[in-house]
């Protein structure tokens, strides 16, 4: 009786198709085989359309396109950074002079103004990692609460946290000024520091990461077993979150690094520069005669160290940026 009325309503179906769906479907049918044909001859690989062939193409050319627009600076900087300061004017642009003085340039811009510029690499990797770390830290703490715990004003931290990403940091920088000076905590490193501990898109993006990558009941398991919270965050949680923590740690490392309007605002002495702010002191006294003027391949050989440490950093972590680590969280 099934299998009758199965043929019956599969013949009603096929009555109602008009002749034109019949006919697509047949050609539809039809140029599958043929694509699976071509694909065989061709060892497996799908022939493209000719409209696929442009977009493919006009993909590819973008992508080039964008790597040349970010690979081009840097090339400069490296073939510029290994001229001396005439040879910047009299030589092609893109390609390296007749004397190469790199590491001279490197000796001249460690030792120039009685060693200034190490002071301010230092200070640039003081800020970096304990703003970078302690921001990324904070985020990963907080965001792992919001997603997994249950507590009033969850849902309101959200979307403060929503609401904070879109203000420009520019914004709240003078604010800060003011108040600091008020309680006179200005013109130190901490007053570079804290500020960047808070990190709203590092707060958001480690909500989003937990509420995706942690499972409850692994966390309700690892509460049946008798594991404090604290425990159940470093060993089961953070294993799971590792990931979005380095992704978090690379952006506030860079956010840190390349900041200047917020350290020059709140640093009076020289001393406690980052390398951002002192190049650019650098830079105004190379073009200014009354002062002491800086040669410029000293500015351009210290942009190229000051870039180093952050190509480092993100070859050093960019093997923490896979998602195998959930092998971790799980027990044994």
């Amino acid at each position: 009786m099934s299998t009758t009325t199965t043929t019956t309503v599969s013949v009603n179906k096929e009555a109602r198709m008009t002749t034109q769906e019949r006919r697509n479907a047949k050609l539809s049918q039809k140029d599958w085989k043929n694509r699976q044909r071509k694909k065989e001859k061709s060892g497996g690989l799908l022939e493209l359309t000719g409209r696929q062939k442009v977009l493919n193409f006009l993909l590819h050319f973008i992508m080039v396109v964008m790597v040349l627009y970010c690979l081009i600076p840097l090339f400069w900087l490296l073939i510029s950074s290994t001229k001396t300061n005439e040879g910047l004017y009299n030589s092609s642009g893109v390609w390296f002079a007749d004397q190469n003085v790199f590491f001279q340039n490197i000796k001249d811009t460690f030792t120039f103004q009685e060693g200034i510029f190490p002071r301010w690499l230092v200070n640039t990797l003081l800020y970096a990692i304990v703003a970078g770390f302690g921001s990324t830290i904070f985020a990963t703490f907080a965001g792992y609460a919001i997603a997994t715990m249950k507590f009033p004003g969850r849902n309101s931290l959200l979307w403060i946290t929503l609401v904070f990403m879109s203000i420009p940091t520019t914004v709240i920088t003078v604010p800060l000024f003011l108040m600091y000076s008020k309680i006179g905590f200005i013109n130190n490193p901490w007053a570079v520091i804290v500020p960047q501990l808070s990190n709203p898109f590092g707060l958001y993006l480690m909500i989003i990461y937990s509420q995706t990558s942690i499972p409850v009941s692994l966390i309700e398991a690892a509460k049946l077993d008798g594991a404090s919270s604290w425990k159940i965050f470093w060993k089961v949680a953070f294993p799971l979150v590792s990931p979005g923590f380095v992704t978090v740690l690379l952006f506030a490392l860079v956010g840190v690094w390349n900041n200047y309007f917020l350290p020059l605002i709140m640093l009076q002495d020289m001393h406690d520069y980052p390398l951002t702010v002192g190049l650019n002191v650098w830079l105004k006294m190379g073009g200014d005669a009354s002062l002491h003027a800086v040669p410029n391949n000293l500015i351009i050989t210290g942009s190229l160290v000051a870039i180093i440490p952050l190509i480092i950093s993100f070859l050093f972590l960019q093997k923490y940026w896979q998602s195998g680590l959930s092998a971790g969280a799980v027990k044994q």
